[in-house]
């Protein structure tokens, strides 16, 4: 990811200035933007840069790759104008503040929602000692693909399992899985998939990606897997998962429109 760094108010290297950073990744059509407030310690060789709040983050999507280069050269065309430098060195993902609390690591994943269609209906229909039992089972199905599939289970809400993986197919591979798996037990899901940064702070993650997945998932009908054009974009040219245009769509609480696709059996 190429980063700049502009030097705070006084134009100067010296340690505690106050200073910006700004960074680009393009994956495919797809450009992602981080900016922020950076602390620079030190001088030459030995100095350090670090975020000093959670930074922004935007992601644009261009439509071709073409475009997607296009932007991000003008772009650092654009942050060279105004008085940014190249930062060869790394942003510090991890720094403890003063008090001890969170620290920030930021990352990219393919980010996968699962959620239970009808539950409320089926909880009433089966009784709270039957539901807890067919529960206890989705939730082992569910565990049992994230592990065939190297998924990380991040949290559970309710009916709902929210998990991150480093490839989009092995979402994509676990989202198909689970879908069969539960069947066995009379449930039907939708799932929802976004690749996207996020930031670990104080052992949590956060970021505009977990909402655009959500966002996602709820486009789904009963039995679907829907992705956001973020995945096609990372999915390898030789992948054999086969995706269906499933329109342009807004998202709820997300700016602009996004192009969705359903995985096909």
């Amino acid at each position: 990811m190429p980063k700049f760094l502009r030097i705070g108010l006084h134009q100067s290297n010296v340690s505690g200035y106050t200073s910006k950073a700004w960074c680009v990744r393009r994956v495919g059509t797809a450009v992602f933007l981080k900016w922020g407030a950076v602390e620079v310690q030190g001088a030459g060789k030995g100095r350090k840069v670090y975020w000093t709040h959670l930074p922004q983050e935007k992601t644009v999507r261009c439509g071709t790759v073409q475009r997607a280069q296009d932007y991000t050269r003008s772009a650092i065309a654009r942050r060279r104008s105004h008085d940014y430098q190249p930062l060869t060195g790394a942003i510090a993902t991890r720094r403890k503040s003063a008090n001890g609390s969170a620290e920030l690591k930021q990352a990219l994943a393919t980010i996968l929602i699962v959620d239970i269609v009808g539950s409320t209906a089926k909880a009433a229909k089966l009784g709270d000692a039957r539901w807890t039992k067919v529960m206890g089972l989705y939730y082992a199905a569910v565990r049992k693909e994230l592990k065939s599939s190297r998924g990380k289970e991040v949290v559970t809400t309710g009916d709902g399992v929210l998990a991150t993986f480093k490839a989009p197919a092995a979402g994509i591979n676990c989202a198909t899985a689970i879908k069969k798996a539960v069947r066995t037990l009379g449930l039907d899901i939708r799932v929802g998939l976004h690749a996207g940064e996020y930031t670990m702070s104080g052992g949590e993650m956060v970021g505009l990606a977990f909402h655009i997945g959500t966002r996602v998932a709820a486009k789904a009908r009963s039995g679907e897997v829907l992705v956001s054009s973020a995945v096609k974009d990372l999915l390898a040219s030789q992948s054999q998962i086969r995706l269906r245009d499933h329109g342009s769509h807004q998202l709820k609480g997300v700016p602009a429109r996004w192009r969705l696709y359903r995985v096909e059996d």
